[in-house]
């Protein structure tokens, strides 16, 4: 009976945590609706030069490429959720991952990035 148990509770236990894990990352449709949080801190962590050609309104630009983005992110309040995203998907969860180890504890980061926003058909602002 017991081994009966540890059999349901072991994928059950599995499933929960990938789902925790997941909550890092969300599609474009939850991240436009975290964004209508109260004190939701957008930020474009991609190039300067890729921002100019279109970017979610906004947001500010903190290339994750460019050394100091830690130093500069520290303009944000890391009691408020900070929303992330880049072209595709891996600098974001990169500055994550970095932001949650500098103590920030309510960051998440747009799946698919900044195409999957505009797959999406979500609206894009040019400056």
């Amino acid at each position: 009976m017991r081994s009966k148990f540890l059999l349901f509770l072991a994928p059950l236990l599995f499933f929960s945590l990938s789902a925790c894990a997941q909550q890092d990352r969300v599609d474009a449709s939850v991240f436009q609706a975290r964004m209508k949080e109260a004190g939701a801190q957008l930020v474009d962590v991609r190039t300067p030069e890729e921002f100019a050609k279109g970017y979610i309104a906004g947001a500010v630009n903190n290339d994750w490429l460019e050394e100091g983005f830690l130093d500069r992110a520290k303009t944000l309040d890391k009691s408020k959720p900070v929303l992330l995203y880049c072209a595709a998907g891996g600098r974001s969860e990169e500055a994550v991952a970095a932001m949650k180890k500098a103590g920030f504890t309510n960051v998440v980061d747009l799946e698919g990035g900044f195409n999957g926003w505009k797959r999406s058909n979500l609206p894009v602002a040019n400056k």
